[in-house]
C-alpha cells in the first residue's frame, strides 16, 4: 500500500510551483540582457540590507505598529537618516511598508522576521548571511570551482560541522535556522506522507526535533527517537520543556549518536528512520558509509527509511534547486542529487527505492528498504 497521501493536493501544489517557476523567467525575457546582468551583479545589496534589518530586530521593534524612522532608530540605537534608507530601500522590495514619508510598519513579508512569528525566518536569515557562511562565497568560490576543493574549509580551514563543534554561538544558530526550516516548506511531510502506519519515528540528524513533534501531534499512538550530535542534544532536551504539552514530550526521547557510527537499531517494521536534508551534506563516499550503517540497522525488520532530499531536474533545474545545490558545493562536499543520482547511490549500497512520495513542498521523501 503506498504511503503516499492528499494526491490531489500534491498534484495541485505541483502545478501552482511549475506555474510560479515560469512566472520567475519574465524578468529575463523582459529586461534588456546589459541591466539583468546588472541585476543580479548588485544582489547582493538586497541580501545584505535584509540582513541588517534581521540584525537590528527591526520587525520585532516595529510590531503591529507603524513608526517613524526617528523612533526606530532610537529603539535599535542606530543613526535616523541610515534607518530611513534602509527601510526604504526594503520597503521599495516588498519588505516593510512605508505608510507615509518616513514612517514605516510591518507587512505580509517583513512580519516572518519578528522574533515572536511562529513561522519566523530571521535566524535563517542571520545564518546564512552570517561572516560565517558569507565569507566563503565572497572569498574562496572562485578558488573552489577551480581546485574543487570546499570554499568552507578553505575559508575557515575547517569543514563546517567540524567548525560548529568548537564554534557554540555559530553552532546554536545553525539549529535555530534549521528549526525554521518548516515555515519554508511547510508540514506537508506531515500530511503528505502516511506516518499512521507506524510506531516509532528515528528521527536521525533531527536537531531540536521540530519535525518529530510535527509528525507526533498528528498522530497521538506514535513515539519518537531525535538522534544528533551530543552538543545538539544538550540544547534540544531543554528547549521544549514549557513550550509544548508534558504529554507531547513524553513521547519525544533524545539520544547522542552519529549516522557514521551508529544509529538506534529497529526492532520491526512499525519503526522508520527519517532523514530530513541529511545526506545532501555528504559526498557519495559518505553517503553510502551512512546508508549501509541504517541497512544494518534495520536488516531482517522490515523498517523502513524515509530520505526527505530535493530531487534536482535531470535537465533545466529550476533555481531553487540550482541554488541550494550551489549552497552545498560552498559549505560541504555534497550536493543536491537528481533521481537518477539518488538511484545510483541506493544500488550502490544494496538499498531499494520503493517509493517517491511527493509533498506540498519543493522536497519529496524517498522511502527506501534494504534489498
Amino acid at each position: 500500500m503506498p504511503l503516499q497521501k492528499a494526491t490531489g493536493a500534491v498534484r495541485l501544489f505541483s502545478r501552482l510551483m511549475k506555474f510560479a517557476g515560469w512566472l520567475q523567467t519574465i524578468p529575463d525575457k523582459l529586461t534588456p540582457p546589459p541591466f539583468r546582468l546588472m541585476q543580479i551583479g548588485s544582489a547582493f545589496w538586497q541580501s545584505r540590507a535584509l540582513y541588517v534589518a534581521a540584525r537590528l530586530d527591526i520587525a520585532t521593534v516595529l510590531g503591529d505598529q507603524q513608526l517613524t524612522a526617528e523612533k526606530i532608530a532610537a529603539q535599535v540605537s542606530a543613526q535616523p537618516d541610515g534607518v530611513h534608507r534602509l527601510l526604504r530601500m526594503l520597503a521599495a522590495m516588498g519588505v516593510f511598508q512605508e505608510v507615509s514619508p518616513r514612517v514605516f510598519g510591518n507587512n505580509r513579508v517583513s512580519a516572518y522576521l519578528r522574533k515572536d512569528h511562529p513561522k519566523s525566518v530571521r535566524a535563517m536569515i542571520l545564518m546564512h548571511n552570517s561572516e560565517e557562511m558569507s565569507r566563503p562565497w565572497y572569498e574562496q568560490l572562485e578558488n573552489g570551482v577551480k581546485r574543487g576543493e570546499v570554499p568552507f574549509g578553505l575559508a575557515h580551514g575547517q569543514d563546517l560541522f567540524a567548525y560548529m563543534d568548537s564554534h557554540p554561538e555559530f553552532d546554536a544558530l545553525f539549529s535555530r535556522a534549521m528549526d525554521s526550516v518548516e515555515a519554508l516548506t511547510g508540514d506537508s511531510f506531515a500530511r503528505d506522507f502516511d506516518w499512521g502506519r507506524f510506531e516509532r519515528v528515528i528521527d536521525v540528524g533531527g536537531s531540536r526535533g521540530s519535525k518529530s513533534l510535527a509528525i507526533l501531534k498528528r498522530h497521538p499512538h506514535l513515539k519518537a527517537v531525535v538522534v544528533d550530535r551530543a552538543q545538539v542534544i544538550r540544547d534540544a532536551e531543554r528547549y521544549w520543556i514549557g513550550r509544548e504539552a508534558p504529554e507531547l514530550l513524553a513521547r519525544l526521547s533524545f539520544q547522542a549518536g552519529d549516522l557514521l557510527e551508529a544509529v538506534p537499531t529497529a526492532t520491526s517494521d512499525k519503526d522508520i528512520y527519517l532523514l530530513s536534508a541529511v545526506l545532501h551534506g555528504f559526498d557519495d563516499e559518505t553517503c553510502a558509509k551512512a546508508l549501509t550503517n541504517l541497512a544494518g540497522a534495520c536488516t531482517g525488520t522490515g523498517a523502513r527509511i524515509a530520505l526527505m532530499e530535493l530531487v534536482v531536474a535531470e535537465l533545466r533545474a529550476d533555481l531553487a534547486g540550482a541554488a541550494l545545490d550551489m549552497q552545498m558545493f560552498m559549505a560541504t562536499r555534497g550536493r543536491e542529487r537528481t533521481l537518477d543520482e539518488w538511484r545510483s547511490l541506493f544500488d550502490r549500497c544494496g538499498m531499494m527505492l520503493e517509493e517517491v512520495v511527493n509533498l506540498r513542498s519543493f522536497a519529496k521523501i524517498l522511502v527506501l528498504q534494504p534489498r
